[in-house]
């Protein structure tokens, strides 16, 4: 799973506001990548999300977003066509640009396999494209539309069914992929190029990706994805591709771009460093990556990770739950379950009856507990006494020294 899995909104050319998904991984992004997904799919089908997940899993910031027209998207998909997909493609590309960092690898499937190839000669910063189960040309969809043509051609458009689903497609669409010609786009383009195709694909032959392969120029690669079927059913399959694509395209990227945090720090040492100059941080603690982040409210915080307090209560909380554990198992208690829910706030010396200092504004976290299991009045308080006991508890009591020096970078 992605640390942060964000829903934003882009404009298309068109001015439509496209949906989308991006996932974060949780150290500083090797490389920023763009998914399109097949002909009327969306971001979220099946392949589509697993992919980027296992992307991102594997250190790559992932954009998947529906085409004009379809999911959340706005616009009519009848009057979109290859072209306006192409667009919408480097629109996405250029959002990336401006709000995190150009993506250096695009990947598509079936259709939109056929659109980052096309895609791919305008936007610059590419270094990388991956097609699976891709046509070598877009007329290619055609065939899907079979008995629809005629009236499509007729009537202008016409109501088909694909998958299950009603979709108009208008004539535009295919006057559109009739003048295509993506093997010219093909030779143009300055990028690697990995070609993955099953040969039991029955949507799309197999012929296309030698079609595709025999049209780019090197550095070009091809995979055969036995067994798989054109949507990538199965997980494993769609987790092999990622798997592929991630070590492929690493051999493309900068070594800045795909420099990442250290995977371990010292044990008892927590390493906290900023990403690209923001409120968001990146944290290693041991081989356990995180991030932390302020909400969008506040100014250059983009609520990728808990905040500096939500950290707090969450040490907090989970050392109470884990000292009742101890004890419960030490005593032979039948304690069940452990739920804390803490909240953090400030509030004046003075309504405090309890505190010590009188003037100014004292820190106050509450503290709820709740106890599972068949434990009496006597055991729960017992248990009351003993979150208090916990070592972060007593870390945030005792008094405290800080302190802090200043280093030169090596």
């Amino acid at each position: 799973m992605p640390a942060s899995s964000l829903r934003i909104r882009f404009p298309n050319r068109r001015g439509d506001e496209l949906a989308a998904r991006l996932e974060l991984p949780s150290t500083r992004p090797r490389g920023h990548a763009i998914f399109a997904h097949c002909f009327t799919c969306s971001k979220d089908s099946a392949a589509a999300v697993r992919i980027a997940r296992a992307l991102c899993a594997r250190g790559f910031a992932v954009l998947r977003f529906d085409f004009t027209g379809l999911g959340q998207s706005e616009g009519e998909f009848a009057q979109t066509t290859f072209s306006t997909n192409v667009a919408d493609l480097v629109a996405a590309a250029d959002w990336l640009r401006a709000e995190h960092q150009a993506p250096t690898l695009l990947l598509g499937h079936s259709l939109g396999g056929a659109a980052v190839l096309s895609a791919a000669p305008d936007i610059p910063e590419v270094r990388a494209v991956a097609t699976l189960a891709a046509p070598s040309e877009p007329a290619h969809v055609k065939h899907l539309l079979a008995g629809d043509v005629d009236a499509i051609e007729r009537d202008g458009s016409a109501e088909v069914q694909l998958a299950g689903r009603g979709f108009r497609i208008g004539k535009d669409l295919l006057d559109d992929l009739d003048g295509q010609r993506l093997s010219a786009r093909i030779r143009q383009l300055d990028a690697a190029l990995l070609v993955l195709h099953s040969p039991q694909d029955t949507i799309v032959g197999i012929d296309n990706a030698r079609a595709i392969y025999e049209a780019a120029r090197h550095p070009k690669s091809f995979l055969t994805l036995d067994g798989a079927d054109h949507l990538l059913t199965n997980a494993a399959d769609a987790d092999y591709v990622a798997d592929v694509v991630s070590a492929w395209a690493s051999r493309y990227l900068d070594p800045d771009e795909s420099e990442v945090a250290p995977e371990h720090t010292e044990a008892g040492e927590v390493v906290v460093v900023e990403r690209d100059g923001g409120l968001t941080q990146e944290v290693r603690a041991g081989r356990h990556a995180l991030l932390a982040d302020e909400p969008t409210s506040v100014a250059g915080g983009s609520d990728l990770g808990p905040t500096p307090y939500d950290y707090l209560l969450a040490g907090l909380g989970a050392c109470t739950s884990m000292t009742l554990r101890m004890y419960a198992r030490h005593k032979g208690l039948p304690l069940e379950g452990v739920r804390v829910s803490l909240t953090h706030d400030r509030i004046h010396a003075e309504d405090c009856e309890d505190c010590e200092k009188t003037s100014g504004q004292i820190d106050r976290i509450r503290r709820t507990i709740e106890l599972e299991g068949d434990l009496d009045d006597d055991v729960r308080q017992r248990l009351l006494e003993i979150a208090d006991r916990c070592p972060v508890h007593r870390t945030l009591e005792n008094e405290k020294k800080i302190e802090t020096q200043l280093v030169a970078r090596a």
